[in-house]
């Protein structure tokens, strides 16, 4: 495995981070590929013993035993010292009114949530997973500062918005003192490559980590056009993300698999290591729900592409609407 420092920080992390959207209890969840707690186990216990020491999750995947299931096996699995927790808060926790969003309030009781579920004393890294338009940032990143110093969160970092939004919220932190954002998830791929207009070169600026999440756009770029899978059926987000592009996709996916048969190996092998090789990025999040996509993973950091082949991966690309928002 290899490591890299999050952004400017002290903190070392696996080039590769294992999201654990897809671990919890199958019937409080969303998505229907989700593996329960005994399949779970053996995929983060291979994750341990490869290397990786990042593991991302959220208050809302599961309803909540996502982070369960992740705490309790990487207790089993490895030491607290040794490893990076990672999840965020946003989404709907609850019914009311104020369990959802960014205020005071709800970053407050989501926090303590988390550390129950996940069963650990502090967060590594502590995300808002979306942008909050109903909540001052000012209030924010004041909770998130309190958060930080009460010891809870070790840092902070931020998910999918605009490259404005991410700039007004390191201004406001800077401006008061407080607690800054020290990495972006952000959505980066072969077939999704906006980021790379603004949000990616203000990152590489501000020295933030960068930890993409879905490197093979939700299994497209891991097998040849027209190839369905569970998760492409049932997925209720497939559509949002890639229906108006699917014909200009088919172009950059047939690139994808013609280099990996070239080479021999899987698709996926090719498209994380396009992601593992662009500048500024820390760590792709990787989402297993079977154990060949986890060995996949692994192997691609030893795949180096060359000038030619990236420039084949990047060729037919073309500009795509904003999406990864919602």
């Amino acid at each position: 495995m290899e490591y890299a420092r999050l952004g400017k920080t002290g903190l070392v992390v696996s080039r590769l981070c294992l999201g654990c959207m897809s671990f919890g209890d199958k019937s409080k969840g969303w998505h229907k590929w989700i593996l329960d707690e005994e399949a779970s186990r053996p995929v983060i216990r291979r994750a341990v013993e490869a290397g990786i020491n990042f593991f991302d999750t959220a208050n809302i995947y599961a309803a909540g035993t996502s982070e369960e299931v992740t705490g309790r096996a990487l207790k089993d699995f490895a030491r607290r010292d040794e490893i990076v927790i990672a999840t965020k808060a946003h989404g709907a926790f609850g019914p009311g009114p104020n369990q959802k969003g960014l205020s005071r309030k709800a970053l407050m009781q989501a926090v303590d949530d988390s550390l129950t579920r996940l069963g650990t004393d502090y967060i590594d890294l502590y995300q808002i997973h979306r942008w909050d338009y109903e909540t001052p940032i000012e209030e924010t990143m004041e909770a998130l500062n309190d958060i930080v110093r009460a010891g809870k969160v070790r840092y902070i970092g931020a998910s999918s918005m605009h490259a404005r939004q991410f700039q007004k919220a390191l201004f406001v932190s800077r401006q008061n003192g407080w607690a800054e954002f020290v990495s972006m998830q952000n959505y980066v791929n072969l077939i999704y490559r906006e980021e790379e207009r603004e949000m990616l070169p203000l990152c590489r600026e501000e020295g933030i980590g960068v930890i993409p999440w879905s490197p093979l756009a939700r299994g497209k770029l891991a097998r040849p056009v027209g190839e369905e899978t569970l998760r492409s059926e049932t997925d209720p987000i497939f559509k949002a993300l890639y229906e108006k592009m699917a014909e200009n996709d088919a172009q950059v996916i047939g690139a994808v698999e013609t280099i990996a048969k070239a080479r021999s190996v899987p698709m996926a092998q090719i498209a994380t290591a396009w992601v593992l090789a662009k500048g500024g990025i820390t760590a792709p999040i990787i989402g297993v729900s079977k154990m060949p996509q986890l060995e996949d993973a692994l192997s691609a950091i030893e795949i180096e592409l060359t000038a030619d082949e990236i420039a084949s991966l990047e060729t037919p690309y073309q500009p795509h609407p904003m999406v990864g928002f919602q």
